[in-house]
């Protein structure tokens, strides 16, 4: 089992598969980007089978495709069909764009729940937000996810001044649909022009939802990043993800592998472990992975104490 200095247990790997998407969300991509990583730099599908294997021997049992946006590699579908026939938990986090055309993939590799990122219900605002006019194609196939029985968590991103309003469209949304709604305190990321004052706190989003809704608590899971609610006779549930105002560093049980494989023991960390290169010349990676978990700080990568955040922007972490 991998264990760090703190004696958590880290059993959840994510894995970004691309830093390209085909939206621009202000929060994850900076501005001035323009080049993703070249196609030598990333994984190859089986050296993400290569390294997902070494990390399932040493106790994993839950591995998340992440992105950029996952489904854009042209290689996708091997990719999910190698992973799936890993002993673990397999789950992915798209825009959902392509997702109409991933439906029986998905069903091939047996996974269950998808992650969709999704921040306003609102064409307009959702074109301000991401640069793109695809809501109807994102929403439309969010409702094909359900319909085809996958559990689908929509992850919504709150800025303060930006779209705290749509967050009880988002509840009055749970009421016919059996969605689970995520909302994430803004983080900081390079390029993303993160301020403090602008971040929409958990208590304001609590506040915000008891001013209409009835709410009910949900137990939450052990390693859940999520704090869980039910609105009143809702189908559908919401949950707040408070990184920034309340912290849940001590239940991390996760691992982040990046699309040109370099290990992240947190999302903020600032330091990175070169797996791939070390893959590629035929070393042992375990003592890499333990000796960068062995470097794990106690909350937040420790750098939320410091001056400045030191780390990669959002798109090319993976989440």
């Amino acid at each position: 089992m991998l264990y760090d200095s703190f004696g958590r247990v880290h059993n959840y790997l994510r894995i970004s598969v691309t830093d390209a998407c085909n939206l621009r969300c202000i929060y994850c991509m900076p501005e001035d980007r323009v080049a993703f990583t070249k196609k030598n730099k990333l994984m190859s599908p089986d050296e993400i089978d290569r390294l997902a294997t070494v990390f399932v021997k040493l106790g994993v049992n839950k591995i998340r495709i992440t992105g950029g946006e996952p489904l854009l590699r042209k290689d996708i579908s091997e990719i999910i069909d190698k992973l799936s026939r890993q002993d673990v938990s397999l789950t992915i986090s798209t825009n959902a764009l392509l997702a109409n055309e991933y439906i029986n993939v998905f069903k091939a590799a047996r996974i269950k729940s998808i992650n969709v990122s999704l921040d306003t219900l609102n064409p307009e605002e959702f074109f301000l937000l991401t640069k793109r006019n695809q809501f109807e194609k994102i929403y439309s196939n969010i409702l094909l996810l359900l319909r085809n029985n996958f559990t689908v968590k929509v992850n919504f991103v709150v800025m303060r001044n930006v779209n705290e309003n749509s967050i009880n469209e988002f509840i009055e949304w749970t009421k016919d649909f059996p969605l689970e709604i995520r909302f994430i305190e803004f983080m900081p990321f390079t390029g993303n022009n993160w301020k403090s004052e602008s971040v929409f706190s958990y208590d304001e989003i609590i506040d915000l939802i008891k001013s209409k809704y009835s709410i009910l608590k949900i137990e939450d899971s052990r390693h859940d990043t999520t704090r869980k609610y039910r609105a009143a006779g809702h189908l559908g549930t919401f949950g707040i993800i408070s990184t920034i105002t309340k912290p849940f560093c001590n239940e991390c049980n996760r691992l982040r592998l990046t699309s040109d494989g370099k290990l992240k023991n947190c999302l903020f960390s600032k330091n990175e472990t070169d797996l791939l290169t070390a893959l590629r010349k035929d070393e042992d990676i375990v003592p890499l992975i333990y000796s960068s978990l062995s470097d794990k700080k106690e909350e937040r990568g420790g750098q939320f104490d410091a001056v400045e955040i030191i780390n990669r922007s959002m798109v090319s972490i993976g989440g």
